[in-house]
């Protein structure tokens, strides 16, 4: 398991979102991603989920 990270942010730039979750690989991330997004409201928020290596999985400006 490969831990990513998901951040979402105000247009102010606040962080409203800042935390780890584990999945098998970029695909799983995204879908874990995006369902934590849809979960609290934040899919049309700035956000990035990033996997350990640094590559973005997902990523909405």
């Amino acid at each position: 398991m490969k831990t990513f990270a998901l951040t979402v942010f105000s247009p102010s730039g606040e962080k409203l979102l800042d935390e780890s979750f584990e999945a098998e690989n970029n695909e799983e991330a995204k879908k874990i991603g995006q369902t934590r997004l849809d979960d609290e409201g934040y899919s049309e928020h700035t956000h990035r989920c990033v996997s350990p290596e640094a590559k973005l999985v997902l990523f909405h400006r």
